[in-house]
């Protein structure tokens, strides 16, 4: 795990699912670069799917 965290190697993507499995997170949480964003992973994880249609159109409207 160290040389993970070190960036000598780099886990195999089924490696990360299956931690992500086991944590109870996505595994688009492990690869995120910005702490603000992998809160936003892990909220839209957590939410029903109308809450996350929701949250897609209000991200559009933002961008607009």
């Amino acid at each position: 795990m160290s040389r993970y965290e070190n960036g000598v190697h780099e886990p195999p993507h089924k490696f990360v699912e299956a931690l992500a499995k086991v944590l109870g997170v996505p595994a688009a949480y492990f690869y995120c670069g910005d702490d603000r964003l992998a809160e936003i992973i892990l909220a839209y994880s957590d939410m029903p799917e109308i809450q996350r249609q929701a949250l897609r159109q209000r991200a559009a409207e933002l961008l607009r």
